[in-house]
């Protein structure tokens, strides 16, 4: 789906690339984590593959042609004046929104688990109710790759179960791709198809956890499979750069 070609970003000025060097794919239908320490660069990838930065150097290669993407930041960022239906309206109120497109928003906000609540205000919503509404967002533009920014990161560990849950759902119901930032190497481990661990800008190792996914949550979460991505993992974060 997409490929990612020895790409450098550096800001004005900056004494070091905030990005150095990275290169790494992500295929139909897979959720590819981004894990590492503040600062590492996580972010500024989601920005170069979004567009919403410019890459100094390499190149961001669509096999099948360029796909459609939807973005989702660490603060849910909705609109206040907002109900949460003309929230999750927002991208296609600038082509005109139809009685389908609420149909679809809708279904969509069914499928996040707030079917009920279109016509309340954000304000009068919970942090979880808040984010699955950035989510619904999101997804009513159909994706074909969401970018997702730590967006379960505010959240209590028992909701963000319930949103990892719910993000994995969505994924096999709707198939989309994913690349997804976090600093939960639980998180990663669990929601990933292959963990990405990046540190100073640069790729240090790739990780594939191999959790059965028919499974009942209890047993992924306590599998072998997850045990030892979570070691795999944190032994990368601790190696020597």
């Amino acid at each position: 789906m997409l490929r990612v070609s020895s790409l450098k970003f550096a800001y004005p000025e900056a004494e070091r690339p905030v990005i150095n060097n990275v290169s790494f794919d992500v295929r139909a239908g897979e959720i590819v984590s981004l894990l590492g320490p503040s600062g590492c660069g996580k972010s500024t990838i989601l920005r170069l593959v979004s567009g919403l930065l410019p890459a100094n150097e390499g190149a961001l290669d669509w096999p099948q042609g360029q796909k459609r993407l939807s973005f989702v930041f660490q603060d849910a960022a909705l609109m206040p004046w907002a109900t949460v239906l003309e929230n999750v309206l927002l991208p296609l109120s600038l082509t005109g929104i139809s009685a389908q497109d609420k149909d679809a928003a809708l279904h969509t906000l069914r499928a996040v688990g707030l079917d009920g609540l279109a016509a309340r205000y954000p304000q009068k919503l919970s942090g979880g109710q808040r984010m699955r509404v950035s989510i619904a967002r999101a997804l009513v533009a159909r994706p074909e790759l969401l970018l997702l920014d730590e967006p379960f990161a505010a959240l209590d560990e028992i909701l963000r179960f319930h949103m990892n849950e719910m993000l994995l759902k969505l994924r096999r119901e709707q198939g989309w791709s994913a690349l997804f930032v976090t600093h939960s190497i639980y998180e990663a481990a669990y929601l990933s198809d292959r963990i990405l661990v990046i540190k100073n800008g640069m790729i240090k190792g790739e990780i594939k956890p191999k959790l059965d996914r028919r499974a009942p949550v209890s047993e992924q979460r306590s599998s072998a499979a997850f045990t030892t991505a979570v070691a795999e993992t944190s032994m990368l974060l601790e190696a020597e750069s």
